[in-house]
Parts: structure tokens; C-alpha cells; sequence
């Protein structure tokens, strides 16, 4: 994706234009019809000068609708069905919060499933254009480096499938992608641009419930840049609003002020490998969960999913207040009584990510719902409420037949395709470095304007390692906000700085400052791309 020349000649600035002759009379048709050409002209000169994104998203326009023509309507994966049951007869749902299948809701009038994977694919392609504009006209860096920043979600092909997939995952990415654009691009924001961003934060939370910890990144953000106190609030405080109306409407159905019932079931899959009762000296009503180790099932999420799960042995029904409380209540001990083990596990999961090639994980069931497949499944048979079934109801909601239709050679062109376009993770693992590179020089200040995207793409990662389990869906969120900070650190002044430092170290640089008689800038000097905001008074 990476490996084509780039063309660096969209960085110069335009060529001003002559000034009005005034001694003419003014002509208001001929004045009409320069107008006119000046617009038309504008959208080719702004193509012009940005000829190797806009070929770049050309491309990437032209592989989704490959995609789309290649399988009809859309794409489906397990937690697909939860969430249209949702949207067709809304509730609280007690495993995962409801912002998609509200989503899902808001289109149903259209019953076209085809648009609902359409407009995933147009918010993959701007998350694209706002990582490129966000480079070349806020941090004012080349062409090259903010075209490669935004290729990846542009070009990778896993990419393009989880936007064909109906599921959470990129409307999610999208609006984590607002709020770190927004706050990057208001070097002293407002507290109207304090409470968008928090509001969007809400309703990420809402699509994701990971999205919690990206508030936290973006708080320490603020205190980091000095934010004045009062956007902080309203940060807060409009990302607790969309949150407490849920959390309302979820207590009037299950008498708790909550988001789900499930943090505590999945944080049981988490240690379900490794948890040893003879370690964790559990409580009489939680015994039923412990497992001799060669009793084990292989893997993490069969501690939930698995019909021998021993959460089939408490005495409650599956994600009630009940399971959920007794499994949180054990998958603490466990991790209290063996932090070691669950570093490990963590730690093995998370490395996963950085892998070169894809391996079957976690079962090659899973993994499979991920490709672009030449055989498509029928829509499964299960049982969602007392009168309707899952294919049922995607019928119901698309009006017709809502099933993956495959058709050639569409589907073989993208299949093929998939099969060598896609960022591999230890390629992903070296943007994380690279953006990590370029907050070192200005660890002063935090690691300047990257601090922000970086620690939220290692948030995103690390968080399923740590709650649950390994899957590749959760990468690709991950992947534009890990290159949008790699990008920040091709800056002059961080490039400069390594160098200077390496000369320092040989007794190279003069006294008088960095080479070529320039002196060098203190490090304590403002950064353009982190500069302190106004503290409130």
C-alpha cells in the first residue's frame, strides 16, 4: 500500500492571482461567468494540488464498490443479530451497549441493509480525508507523509470488510476519530468544542463501551495541554449525559443503574485459562466456576460461550445481575491471587497483535466471518425472541432476502485482492514505535500533539487483552489513530532533534548550537503543535 511513489509537488502553495483592473466597468455577465469557471476550476485545482490522495482515494472509493457489487447486501458476523434485534423492537440490551442498534434503527425505514454497510464504507473513506487534512493543513506537513498516514484505512482490505460487516466497529472508529481531530485541531478549544467533543465521546461509549477509557485519555489530555477547567466540564459533563439517559432507561428495565450485565462474565473469560481455585480460595457460591486445568476448554471466550462453560452451574440465567456479579466477583480474586498469570495472558494477547501473518485465532470459525469467503452462508436459525428468529428478522428489516449474495467476479476481485493488501501487524508495531519516536523529543511537554492519538490506539489495543480476549476486529480501530501519530513525528523539529542528540553524544555539535551555524532551539521552547493553552483564572 505504502510502496508507491508519492508525489511531493502538492505542497507548494498556489499561485496568486492577479489584481482587478478597477478602470474597467464592471460586467456583471462577464463577472457571472468568470465566477462560474473559477468554481468549476476550483474542484480540479484542489485535485491538482492533492493529485496523490485524491488517486489514493480513488482507489479506495472503487475497492468498496467492488465490494458491495461482490456481496449483496452486506456482510454478517455473530453479534450482527443482537444488535437488529434491537433495532427491531428496541431495549436495553444486557450484553453490550445499544449506540449501533440505534443506528440500525434510525436507517430501518429504508430496509436496506445496503445502505446501512454504504454508509460504513463512506465513514472509513473520511476518516481517511480528515487524517490527511488534519496533517497537510493543521501541522502543515507533506503530501507523502500524510498520504501514507491516511492509505491504510483507505487500502487495507480487512479494513474494507469490517466496513461491509454489520457491526459496531466503524461507526465506533468514526467518532473517536472526530474527537481526536477536533481536539487536535483547536489548540485552546472552546467550551461549545468541550461539550461537541464530549457529546461525541457519549455516543462512541454508547456504540462501544470501551469507549469509557478514551474519555480518560482525552482528560489527561486536556490537563496535559492546560485546558481551561470549564471545557473540561463540559467534556465531562456532555459525555455523562447520553450515558446517564441509558443508564436510566436500562435501570427501568433491570432495576440497576447500569450499561450492560456483562463486564463481569467477560472479565471471567479473561482468567477462565489460568484462574487455580487451590490460589484463589473462593467463596462456597463460587466454586461452581472453578475447573481443574486438564477440564479446561481451549479457549478464553468458551468460558462464556461454550455450552460446558461452568457459568452454565451458577444458579442464575446468563447475563443477569446474579452471573454477572458472582463471575466479576471471582475473576477479581483470581487476578489478585495471580497477577503473574494475568500479566501473562495479557501480555501474549496483546503481543498477538504484532504479529506478521494472520493465524486462525480464536477458532476458525470466527476467523472465517473476517474474509471475504467464495461460499455464503445461510443467516442462522436462532431464536431472538418467542415468535422470530434471527434470519427472520434481518428478512423482516431488509423486506427480502437479506442473506450474503455472492456475485463474480466482483467477489474474486476483492477476494484476491485481500489476499496481499492489508497492513500486517508488525508493520503496525513499527508505527506504534514511530509515533513513539517522535513523542520522546518532547517529553517535556507530555510528547506533544501525538501524546492524544498514541495512547488511545494503545488504549484501544490493550483493553480487549485485558478484559476479554484477542480478536482482529479490534485492531483496525486502532490502526489511523496509531498513523496519524506516527505522522506527527515527521515533523523538522523532531527529525532534527535525534540527529543533533547523536552529534552531541560524539562531541560533534558546537557550543554555538546545532550544525550549519543555526542555533539550536531549547527544548523547553514551545512546540507550534503544542503550545500551552490559556489557564482559567
Amino acid at each position: 500500500m505504502a510502496g508507491a511513489a508519492l508525489d511531493t509537488t502538492s505542497s507548494s502553495p498556489a499561485t496568486p492571482t492577479e489584481p482587478a483592473d478597477r478602470s474597467r466597468p464592471a460586467d456583471p455577465a462577464a463577472a457571472s461567468g468568470q465566477t462560474g469557471r473559477a468554481e468549476q476550476g476550483g474542484f480540479w485545482a484542489l485535485v491538482r494540488r492533492h493529485r496523490t490522495f485524491t488517486a489514493i482515494l480513488t482507489v479506495g472509493v472503487l475497492l468498496r464498490i467492488v465490494t458491495m457489487l461482490g456481496y449483496r447486501p452486506a456482510m454478517w458476523f455473530n453479534d450482527s443479530f443482537d444488535y437488529l434485534h434491537v433495532a427491531m423492537s428496541p431495549y436495553p440490551h444486557a450484553i453490550r451497549p445499544d449506540g449501533y442498534a440505534f443506528f440500525l434503527f434510525l436507517l430501518r425505514p429504508f430496509h436496506s441493509f445496503a445502505l446501512v454497510v454504504a454508509l460504513q464504507h463512506l465513514m472509513g473513506v473520511i476518516i481517511a480525508i480528515i487524517i490527511y487534512a488534519l496533517l497537510r493543513t493543521r501541522f502543515t506537513l507533506p503530501a507523502w507523509v500524510a498520504c501514507l498516514a491516511a492509505a491504510p484505512v483507505l487500502l487495507d482490505a480487512y479494513q474494507i470488510q469490517l466496513e461491509h460487516l454489520v457491526l459496531s466497529d466503524v461507526p465506533f472508529t468514526f467518532l473517536v476519530i472526530l474527537v481526536i481531530a477536533a481536539l487536535m485541531w483547536y489548540q485552546n478549544p472552546s467550551w461549545k468544542v468541550g461539550a461537541a467533543v464530549g457529546l461525541l465521546l457519549g455516543l462512541a461509549s454508547l456504540t462501544r463501551s470501551v469507549g469509557l477509557p478514551v474519555l480518560f485519555a482525552v482528560v489527561v489530555y486536556m490537563l496535559a495541554r492546560r485546558v481551561r477547567w470549564r471545557v473540561i466540564a463540559a467534556t465531562v459533563a456532555l459525555c455523562a449525559l447520553p450515558l446517564a439517559a441509558y443508564a436510566v432507561w436500562f435501570h427501568s428495565y433491570y432495576g440497576k443503574f447500569a450499561m450492560t450485565e456483562s463486564n463481569g462474565v467477560f472479565l471471567y473469560a479473561r482468567v477462565y485459562k489460568f484462574a487455580d481455585c487451590n490460589k484463589i480460595q473462593p467463596p462456597t457460591e463460587e466454586i461452581p466456576l472453578c475447573v481443574q486445568a486438564d477440564h479446561k476448554l481451549p479457549f478464553s471466550q468458551d468460558g462464556i460461550w461454550n455450552r460446558r462453560s461452568p457459568l452454565h452451574r451458577v444458579p442464575a440465567p446468563r447475563f443477569t445481575e446474579m452471573q454477572n456479579r458472582i463471575a466479576g466477583d471471582f475473576a477479581k480474586r483470581a487476578i489478585l491471587a495471580q497477577p503473574g498469570d494475568y500479566f501473562k495472558v495479557v501480555a501474549a494477547d496483546f503481543f498477538r497483535v504484532f504479529q506478521w501473518n494472520r493465524t486462525v485465532f480464536p477458532d476458525r470459525d470466527t476467523y472465517e466471518e473476517y474474509e471475504f469467503g467464495t461460499h455464503a452462508a445461510a443467516l442462522p436459525d436462532w431464536r431472538m425472541s418467542q415468535d422470530k428468529t434471527a434470519d427472520q428478522e434481518a428478512a423482516a428489516y431488509e423486506r427480502g432476502r437479506a442473506s450474503t449474495q455472492i456475485a463474480e467476479p466482483f467477489a474474486g476481485v476483492i477476494r484476491t485482492y485481500q489476499d496481499v493488501f492489508y497492513l500486517r501487524g508488525s508493520i503496525l508495531g513499527v508505527i506504534l514505535l514511530v509515533g513513539l519516536g517522535g513523542m520522546i523529543p518532547l517529553w517535556r511537554r507530555f510528547g506533544g500533539a501525538a501524546l492524544l492519538p498514541w495512547t488511545t490506539a494503545i488504549g484501544l489495543l490493550l483493553a480487549p487483552a485485558a478484559t476479554a480476549e484477542f480478536d482482529y476486529r479490534y485492531i483496525l480501530p486502532a490502526t489511523p489513530l496509531a498513523c496519524l501519530a506516527a505522522a506527527l513525528a515527521i515533523t523538522p523539529k523532531i527529525r532534527s532533534w535525534y540527529p543533533n542528540r547523536f552529534r552531541q553524544r560524539r562531541g560533534v555539535v558546537s557550543a554555538q548550537g546545532a550544525p550549519g551555524g543555526a542555533p539550536e532551539a531549547p527544548e523547553s521552547a514551545a512546540e507550534p503543535d503544542m503550545e500551552p493553552a490559556a489557564t482559567a483564572k
